[in-house]
């Protein structure tokens, strides 16, 4: 439910905040007064396109801020997949427009405009007379039914969808797989060169080219290499004169001396290891060194291999990582090509399983919606003979069409406010008065298991008056008992009803700017009587009393 409302610097209202009661609140107002201005704001609160144009005055922004009170729908997920903060019944909702764009909020935490229209969708339903011409064409109908029966269809129709969105992936999927199958001859023997050519190559490693290129650069320096390690292992462990001969010579005067000074052990010690290093040193230089030896063939056959390598970085990418990666896509496109035919043919045959299941399952939802729009036919018309259109006839439509995330029904509303007529579309057939009288008729009907805590009707009285405007003000205040109202009106009949009146009023001194106010008591007397008669005057006075009283 809607509790409170704060605006500043929008459109022609410099600040304004005000509080909503929980049954029918009434706006009413001079002609051009402004009285959309509030229901507009609420809109563009719940993300209606805004632009700056609605910034009043020279403002830097306008500031439009909800105060909700939640009673009915569980949005604990919703706000914790959102990082939304939980703040009980009571949520703030706000939107700043500025000269260059608009953010929203919800608890202080920003959200997009998306969630904004997911969310509106919870918590409130505007119907204006653009917008309940447009709700009543023949695509909304079904989702009107659909929500009546919700209670038998609900189940049976998620279950429905859920199949219909994979039968809808699957025939996705064919027709990729059809796609790849009109390739032609040419192109699939190309794909078998490419994947030949990569496979062929056998490549080791991704780093096989770089370990060739260690293992070139010592082939091509054999002799340098081999001089250079002989040179140092003679040097090292040679005839006389070489390093190990002269270490060997301190060790032995290592050891005397120690035998006379125990502190020289540790230098003896150390010097005996570094012998033994040296030692093992020597030996793998003179391993090395004998290993060597001029191998042309193998010198070749890696220059080879190289500039095949080379040839297949060129071709399929800089490196022979990519190279592997590049010959694993192709591989599998020809396998996709190749087994194409075969898996065409599986997922057809499942693709017709399939449709024969949701044929059955929407031939079963089809079933329930007609006992279920025979039944919310009645109860249309018993409302509609309420509000004063006593030789109405209302019938729900049904068409076979193709699967749809609906199924097969294709349904219209069809109206006949005559008895001489016969039944047409409703959004021909309907006066403005009459249209509104079916969507009052329907949110009636609905409100009791409607979890949408707030309506806002904005002018949908227009083109009624006398018998009507009572009936109309009879089951307004009814569905007040379920929800919260908020209604524009011209019809006193109507205001007389609320629970809370607000009246717009337009001033020009100096500067044009819109003031809401809240009447009660002799001042709500006076706009009822202003309403009915134009002006206030004794008459209109003591007939608002009786409307009031």
């Amino acid at each position: 439910m809607l509790s409170k409302i704060f605006i500043k610097n929008y459109i022609l209202i410099d600040e304004l905040e005000l509080e909503f009661a929980d049954g029918l609140n009434i706006i009413t107002g001079e002609t051009g007064a402004g009285k959309s201005i509030l229901i507009n704001a609420i809109d563009i609160a719940f993300a209606s396109k805004a632009g700056k144009e609605v910034i009043k005055g020279d403002a830097e922004k306008a500031i439009i801020e909800l105060t909700l009170v939640n009673k009915k729908q569980d949005v604990s997920k919703l706000f914790e997949e959102n990082g939304i903060d939980n703040c009980g019944e009571e949520i703030v909702l706000s939107r700043e427009i500025t000269r260059s764009g608009s953010r929203s909020r919800i608890n202080g935490c920003l959200v997009n405009q998306d969630f904004m229209k997911h969310f509106r969708e919870l918590f409130i339903d505007i119907h204006s007379q653009h917008q309940t011409y447009s709700f009543l064409q023949p695509k909304y109908h079904i989702m009107l039914l659909d929500a009546y029966a919700k209670n038998t269809c609900g189940e049976m129709l998620e279950n429905y969808r859920q199949k219909f969105g994979e039968y809808k992936d699957m025939i996705s999927r064919l027709e990729d797989l059809k796609n790849s199958a009109d390739k032609t001859a040419e192109q699939v023997d190309f794909l078998k060169f490419e994947v030949n050519e990569i496979d062929e190559a056998q490549i080791k490693s991704a780093n096989e080219d770089e370990e060739l290129e260690k293992e070139l650069a010592v082939l091509e320096n054999v002799e340098k290499l081999k001089e250079l390690t002989a040179s140092s292992y003679w040097s090292i462990s040679g005839d006389d004169g070489a390093i190990m001969d002269a270490l060997i010579q301190i060790k032995m005067n290592l050891s005397k001396a120690s035998g006379m000074d125990s502190s020289l052990e540790e230098q003896e010690n150390r010097l005996i290891d570094a012998i033994e290093i040296l030692k093992d040193l020597s030996s793998s230089l003179r391993e090395y060194s004998s290993s060597l030896d001029n191998d042309e063939e193998r010198i070749n056959s890696i220059q080879e291999r190289l500039f095949l390598l080379e040839k297949l970085k060129r071709k399929y990418g800089g490196t022979l990582e990519q190279v592997m990666i590049q010959g694993d896509a192709l591989r599998k496109e020809l396998e996709s090509i190749e087994f194409s035919t075969q898996h065409i043919e599986e997922l057809e045959a499942e693709i017709e399983e399939r449709k024969k299941e949701l044929e059955v399952l929407a031939e079963k939802i089809s079933e329930e919606r007609k006992n279920y729009a025979a039944v919310l036919s009645d109860l249309i018309v018993e409302k509609l003979e309420k509000l004063e259109l006593p030789k109405v006839r209302f019938d729900i439509h049904f068409e076979r069409g193709e699967l749809s995330a609906n199924g097969f029904d294709r349904v219209e509303f069809l109206i006949s406010t005559n008895i001489s007529e016969d039944l047409k579309p409703l959004a021909k057939v309907a006066s403005g008065g009459e249209i509104s009288r079916v969507m009052l008729a329907i949110k009636t009907i609905f409100a009791q298991s409607d979890n949408i805590e707030t309506v806002i009707f904005d002018e949908i009285d227009t083109g009624i008056s006398g018998k009507t405007s009572q009936a109309v003000a009879d089951e307004v205040k009814e569905l007040a008992k379920y929800m919260q109202i908020i209604m524009i009106t011209h019809q006193a009949i109507i205001a007389s009803k609320s629970d809370r009146h607000f009246y717009v009023k337009k001033t020009q001194e100096g500067r044009t700017s819109v003031d809401i106010s809240i009447l009660d008591g002799e001042a709500k007397l006076k706009a009822v009587a202003e309403l009915a008669g134009g002006e206030i005057t004794d008459e209109s006075l003591k007939f608002a009393r009786t409307l009031i009283n």
